[in-house]
């Protein structure tokens, strides 16, 4: 019984980490001059500024997100097919 659900354990390990590694982020966050890429001067953002002094970032209006997921919804479609697949081919499993 524990021999046949060693691979989806196995394939729920590696989709896990790969879900995890998704997230991490890349390590060209910042540009040459040492702001962040596409982030506007310095003179044309508006702050607003906290009581304490702090003064908040200006987020622009945010980034599309239509790709990340409909390549989300891809490999998450491929990753019930493999899943899908690997069941069918193992066959019903015995009666106890």
């Amino acid at each position: 019984m524990a021999i046949t659900r060693r691979p989806l354990l196995t394939a729920t390990a590696a989709g896990t980490l790969l879900c995890a590694l998704w997230f991490v982020p890349t390590a060209n966050a910042t540009g040459e001059t040492g702001a962040a890429a596409g982030a506007p001067g310095r003179t044309s953002v508006i702050d607003a500024t906290g009581t304490d002094g702090t003064t908040l970032a200006n987020t622009g209006t945010g980034i599309d997100t239509t790709p990340y997921l409909i390549g989300g919804m891809a490999f998450l479609g491929m990753g019930a097919g493999f899943v899908t697949y690997s069941a069918r081919r193992a066959g019903p499993l015995p009666a106890r």
